[in-house]
């Protein structure tokens, strides 16, 4: 289900794709209270494409393991629709780390989140 979030168009825009509701929400708030604009959230890869060609943010943050659509299917579909797109996989899973090697992520989070090392990511790959 994709939600749109805000609309403001200052600083840092993004959208967050996660299965996990719960987590998904938290996350969203995380990045709004270090003044990213999350202008919209989904829940597996096929919500993230459609996010990213409807608001097409400076980053996107997606869960890599999701039912159906995961985040290498909207990874791949994003980066056919633009190969410079800004895409932080976000995982979990260490059972996975050969196929996030290979995955062509601009990086590759952690979960649990540590806001510290995704706003520095975030400063590394998103120039305003």
């Amino acid at each position: 289900m994709v939600t749109q979030v805000s609309n403001a168009n200052n600083g840092t825009n993004a959208i967050v794709v996660d299965d996990n509701k719960d987590l998904l929400d938290v996350f969203v708030e995380l990045l709004q209270v270090h003044g990213i604009n999350v202008m919209g959230s989904g829940a597996n890869g096929k919500d993230a494409v459609e996010l990213y060609q409807k608001f097409h943010p400076d980053v996107v943050f997606m869960d890599a393991l999701m039912p159906k659509y995961d985040g290498f299917y909207g990874l791949e579909k994003i980066r056919e629709y633009n190969p410079n797109a800004v895409v932080f996989l976000v995982t979990g899973s260490a059972n996975i780390e050969k196929k996030l090697d290979k995955c062509n992520a601009t990086a590759i989070l952690e979960k649990p989140i540590d806001m510290n090392k995704i706003m520095n990511t975030i400063n590394r790959f998103c120039t305003h």
